[in-house]
């Protein structure tokens, strides 16, 4: 793999991280699932669409995605500086046309989560999502949902930060233990 289609997975990865939310990464499922992008979406009903867009809008999902484009384009262009150094004033003007060409793509990723959802739920659960995203508890997840999932990662990478700490000292035992200071 060359540094432009690392960066590119490395991007994918990202992106989907951040879309696909922080709970999902707290599993371990007992076997590998399909990737997504793997499965075939089904056609979808209008009205399952429309319900799965609203549900999206009342998320703010969008702003999930809503600097895609400038980040990809600005992580292309430094992956092509760096196999090109004597371009980089070329690729700097370069990477402002195609931001400005490509302005408007990240709308992409909300329709496509839109049928994502759509092929998830029915059109009944879509339609009662709606609903219970507008009743009082539904508007309280809404407001206080990004903020416990922002404290749920902060203590997942202090958890990690101190679980590392004791693999680590749980390896040097082990290797001492083989007369192997490290």
């Amino acid at each position: 793999m060359n540094g432009f289609s690392g960066i590119l997975a490395a991007t994918g990865l990202a992106l989907g991280l951040a879309l696909a939310g922080a709970p999902a990464m707290a599993q371990q499922p007992k076997q590998a699932a399909p990737a997504p992008a793997t499965q075939p979406l089904k056609p979808v009903p209008p009205a399952a669409l429309a319900a799965a867009r609203e549900i999206l809008a009342m998320k703010n999902a969008s702003a999930m995605y809503a600097n895609a484009v400038p980040t990809i384009v600005e992580q292309t262009k430094n992956a092509l500086t760096q196999q090109n150094l004597n371009y980089q004033k070329d690729l700097n003007e370069v990477a402002i046309i195609v931001a400005k060409n490509l302005a408007g793509r990240e709308k992409e990723i909300g329709e496509g989560m839109a049928q994502v959802y759509a092929n998830e739920f029915s059109e009944q659960e879509l339609k009662d999502l709606v609903t219970f995203y507008k009743s009082p508890l539904g508007q309280k997840l809404l407001s206080t949902e990004p903020r416990a999932i922002q404290f749920s990662m902060s203590y997942m990478n202090q958890w990690a930060l101190a679980f590392a700490s004791t693999v680590n000292t749980e390896f040097r035992a082990e290797m001492k233990k083989r007369g192997k200071d490290i």
